[in-house]
């Protein structure tokens, strides 16, 4: 009778969660698959096939699109790693009491405002006739205003500066259960601080630098606004092909399509990254 009421509890407690993931996960993205199978041959008249999926691999803007779009994301992904493993470990091994705190709290601050108004300011910093290039003029580096807004460069800086937290979060977490004795001790039987770090620092940190890398990654490879916006219209984003597709066109078949080629991308590169650092799915989560 204990067992079973455990069970029923168990059951009840868990019912929230598989009710999340069934209707807000599972279900749309069965549906987003057969709207993506889904082929227009008529005015309302459809056929089931891959058609859409051959659109994509047979126009070039399209892939050359989903290709660069999966590069400047695992770009994106690896600065965002080192940029923030040393502020990680900068929080989490080297200060203590409130000064950790006020060090986390400044991470956190530029998060309190949307996307969207974190951009923008990228925009006016950026812009020819922003902050940064009358900086310039006023020193005397250059001679004429200069726009550095539209192009990968500024791209990156959005998505470096949006998706950073989620880099360092995991990675102070990580570090924070390493234990001081372990770097004292490398240390005392001759290890260098390089060595240390390869030996010691990194294999421990392994689990937060494998769920922040898959984090970032996801966030930069679905991120619509960042692009757009600081990379204009030409910016050749494909979240931006993707809202094209359902918004402008109406081809909600081809945009589906998009999706899951967007989902699956994801879900292989997680995959690859898992195997590749030999941690498994729950190990980087349970840490």
């Amino acid at each position: 009778m204990v067992s079973d009421k455990s069970k029923l509890g168990f059951y009840l407690l868990l019912s929230p969660l598989i009710l999340w993931l069934v209707t807000l996960i599972i279900l749309p993205h069965m549906g987003l698959f057969a709207v993506s199978m889904s082929e227009k041959v008529g005015v309302r008249e459809y056929e089931t096939g891959f058609g859409n999926y051959a659109v994509f691999f047979n126009e070039p803007l399209y892939w050359r699109t989903f290709a660069r779009t999966a590069f400047m994301s695992i770009l994106t992904t690896a600065l965002t790693l080192v940029l923030g493993f040393p502020i990680a470990y900068y929080i989490a091994k080297l200060t203590r009491g409130r000064t950790k705190t006020t060090l986390f709290l400044m991470c956190l601050i530029p998060f309190w405002v949307s996307e969207l108004v974190r951009t923008y300011g990228w925009m006016i910093l950026l812009r020819e006739t922003g902050v940064l290039s009358n900086f310039l003029l006023y020193i005397g580096v250059i001679d004429t205003p200069i726009e550095f807004l539209y192009n990968d460069a500024a791209i990156l800086v959005g998505l470096v500066y949006t998706s950073i937290l989620f880099m360092i979060v995991p990675l102070v977490t990580t570090l924070d259960s390493l234990d001081d004795s372990l770097i004292e001790a490398g240390y005392d039987l001759g290890g260098t601080g390089t060595s240390i770090l390869r030996e010691i620092v990194i294999p421990h940190a392994m689990p937060g630098i494998v769920s922040g890398c898959i984090v970032v990654f996801m966030l930069s490879l679905g991120n619509y606004l960042t692009p757009i916006l600081l990379g204009g219209k030409d910016s050749l984003w494909f979240t931006g092909l993707i809202y094209t597709q359902f918004i402008t066109r109406f081809n909600w078949e081809l945009g589906s399509a998009f999706g899951f080629l967007l989902l699956g991308l994801s879900s292989a590169v997680v995959f690859i990254g898992l195997k590749l650092s030999r941690q498994s799915l729950s190990n980087t989560m349970g840490r």
